[in-house]
């Protein structure tokens, strides 16, 4: 257990993301150090991005009850009362319990003063709360939960199903896991779980499974010797799609946290070298440690993908997977957070991340090899335009289509999030002529 309250920690990761512009994969695992229970690193991870998935409502309606705005050394208060107020629309902690640790929060907040107010203003919303639950929200941003500028680019780019992407955006992702084909078959695996009481359902990729209820992963038969894994749905179709044979020589490139790494390995373990490159020596870690959980050898490098010389001088590749830093819209459903830190201009400065990234990939994959560029976005800037572009210009690229209906026109296979089902992604493969 932790003498800190829980409440304060996460008033503090949600001022860390809205006013510091922190990432919540910044804020969070800070504050969850402070825990052993896993229940109260759940509670707090649940308050957090609960609060990023809902920001606009839970503002509006806590700011009617604001006499002036909390601001300045205020502003942790406002977001204390933001974890409160989350907390009594949307989870089934006791309304008495959620108002006594909120208002004890102040003291660990050393706001002792403020404790009347946020005592005052949780009981007024409590009392209303049928209000607030079924309250309609005029500005589209309230209601959607999401900024102007994204909206924007989702109504111009699926104009028949940006609500449904919206929508999409606004669920609890749901627990898909990998199963390790070199370990079992998936349809041994789910009987396993079966016999564990443990309920899931099978993807239509390969080695794909969705558990129906949360569970701790780190608990399931065989996790810890690498018989099972978390990926998405979307992600695991990588591997599938890039299809490494024995006797390859691959590349991951922007490969951390290394799920896909991992899979390619598990797919085929007669590959003749794997190389996993990532910009942070820091998330290469991440990388380590889950090659080590399956029992799997790749090559890490540091460095940046736009200038391999520095760390594959004079080396060429069969197949790379070009897993493109992008700007994560097809998993705010994930990562929430997102949706307030990210800018619209950030997307043209992405695209030309990626754009000199595919050049200079493209130069060390071997003639007849294959490139699959892969994002996490649903923006076509970053997609198929992307792609579009890259043919036009690269005379020894051809498209290998995925789909029936891809051309060079309209290049590759976007995903969209789907309720129950994968995250946004977009894949593309290409080969370089001989």
């Amino acid at each position: 257990m932790s003498n800190s309250n829980l409440r304060a920690d996460a008033a503090r990761v949600i001022l860390a993301v809205i006013d510091q512009g922190q990432s919540m994969g910044q804020a969070l695992p800070r504050a969850q150090r402070h825990y052993v229970d896993g229940r109260d690193k759940g509670l707090l991870a649940e308050i957090c991005y609960g609060v990023m998935r809902t920001l606009p409502q839970l503002d509006t309606q806590l700011r009617r009850q604001l006499e002036k705005p909390l601001s300045g050394k205020k502003r942790i208060i406002h977001c204390v009362l933001l974890a409160g107020l989350y907390q009594l629309k949307h989870t089934r902690v006791a309304s008495h319990a959620v108002i006594s640790e909120t208002v004890e929060a102040c003291r660990e907040l050393r706001a002792p003063g403020m404790t009347g107010l946020v005592n005052g203003v949780l009981r007024s919303l409590q009392r209303n709360i049928d209000q607030l639950m079924d309250e309609q929200f005029e500005a589209e941003t309230v209601q959607t939960l999401h900024p102007s500028w994204l909206l924007k680019r989702l109504q111009a780019a699926y104009p028949q199903q940006w609500q449904q992407v919206v929508e999409a955006n606004n669920q609890q992702p749901p627990l898909w896991l990998r199963n390790n084909i070199s370990s079992q078959s998936r349809s041994d695996y789910l009987e396993e779980l079966e016999e564990e009481g443990i309920d899931a359902v099978v993807g239509d990729s390969d080695d794909a499974f969705r558990l129906l209820q949360a569970t701790d992963v780190t608990k399931l038969p065989g996790f810890k010797i690498g018989a099972v894994s978390v990926q998405d749905l979307s992600a695991q179709r990588s591997a599938q799609l890039l299809d490494c044979q024995a006797g390859d020589e691959v590349l991951d490139v922007c490969a951390a946290p290394g799920g896909k790494t991992c899979h390619m390995l598990e797919r085929q373990p007669k590959i003749a070298k794997m190389v996993a490159v990532d910009l942070s020596k820091e998330r290469l870690k991440r990388v380590q440690q889950n090659l080590d959980r399956i029992g799997l050898d790749a090559e890490l490098r540091d460095g940046d993908a736009r200038y391999p010389v520095q760390w594959a001088p004079g080396q060429q590749f069969d197949r790379i997977l070009l897993d493109a830093p992008c700007s994560a819209t097809g998993v705010i459903r994930r990562n929430p957070d997102s949706k307030w830190l990210r800018r619209d201009a950030d997307i043209a400065q992405l695209a030309e991340v990626q754009r000199e990234i595919l050049d200079a990939m493209w130069a060390i994959l071997k003639p007849g090899g294959t490139l699959l560029y892969a994002t996490c976005s649903v923006l076509p800037e970053e997609n198929a335009e992307q792609i579009k572009a890259f043919l036009n210009k690269t005379g020894d690229a051809m498209l290998s289509p995925i789909q029936p209906q891809e051309s060079a026109e309209q290049p590759g296979w976007q995903l969209l999030p789907q309720q129950d089902g994968g995250d946004g992604f977009y894949y593309a493969r290409l080969i370089k002529k001989a």
